[in-house]
């Protein structure tokens, strides 16, 4: 899937998280997502505990941090 499809899945709500970036309208926090897979679980572990979630949710999640990095 390419970059920006998978960056649709990232989305802004005023109402949800003050504004932050989640997951295709969820109350999933991007930074929840990337918090987790920083503190050691993996992508299988983060799937099981969030049935919601997809495996490209957390690819999207690692393409905006990257994105945010490089000041794209």
């Amino acid at each position: 899937m390419k970059e920006q499809k998978l960056l649709d899945r990232i989305t802004f709500n005023p109402q949800i998280f003050g504004d932050k970036p989640i997951i295709r309208g969820r109350r999933l926090a991007v930074e929840h997502i990337l918090g987790m897979l920083a503190a050691g679980d993996t992508i299988e572990t983060l799937l099981e505990a969030y049935p919601c979630l997809e495996r490209e949710d957390v690819q999207a999640c690692l393409i905006y941090e990257r994105r945010l990095v490089g000041h794209e």
